[in-house]
């Protein structure tokens, strides 16, 4: 990725952590054409510490741990970048959500009501 810029910063897109083809297509047909979705499976595939940044927040699939450690994930994102993004996590057990919390995820959400939530998160970070 380029430098940042104002620009850059301004564009209205979030990251998709998850291998569920069939829940990433179902976010984009919720999203409006002015919002761009970066679907990743790691942190790596985003950039570095100034790219992740540029995304207004992060949703974490916590159903597919087999292609990644989300909370490791949190874990690096919090205490590796030191960053403070909302992270919305949807779908896994009690025992992971509770995980996810003590590494300071934000919320969680059943897998289908992230979807109707997501106008609202689009709303709300769409200054």
């Amino acid at each position: 990725m380029g430098e940042p810029t104002v620009a850059r910063r301004l564009e209205r897109r979030f990251i998709l952590m998850t291998s569920d083809v069939a829940i990433g297509e179902r976010l984009r047909a919720a999203m409006p054409g002015d919002w761009q979705m970066n679907v990743v499976q790691n942190l790596e595939d985003v950039g570095d510490w100034s790219d992740i940044l540029l995304y207004r927040f992060i949703l974490i699939d916590l159903d597919t741990t087999q292609d990644f450690d989300p909370v490791e994930v949190m874990r690096e994102l919090r205490t590796g970048y030191l960053l403070q993004t909302a992270v919305f996590c949807f779908g896994g057990d009690a025992a992971l959500r509770d995980e996810m919390r003590m590494n300071r995820a934000d919320r969680f959400f059943e897998r289908d009501e992230i979807v109707t939530r997501l106008g609202s998160f689009l709303q709300q970070y769409g200054w």
